[in-house]
């Protein structure tokens, strides 16, 4: 957005809008293994899927849920 609002270079947000894009759709595709391979319960995989629209959230559930886990 910096690019795009101060230096009035949109062209680069649209490179970076389809990759936060793509990673955000396989992001919660990959979901669906993680849950059947962690035997996650419903709780767990909508608390994992709500973590990708929060700010940060990706990381206090990588914290919380995905080293455990392990």
């Amino acid at each position: 957005m910096p690019l795009k609002y101060i230096w009035e270079i949109p062209e680069a947000t649209i490179a970076i809008g389809y990759a936060h894009g793509f990673l955000f759709i396989l992001y919660c595709i990959l979901v669906i293994p993680a849950k059947i391979d962690f035997n996650w319960g419903m709780k767990i995989t909508l608390l994992v899927l709500l973590a990708s629209l929060l700010p940060f959230g990706t990381f206090v559930a990588d914290s919380k849920v995905f080293k455990r886990a392990k």
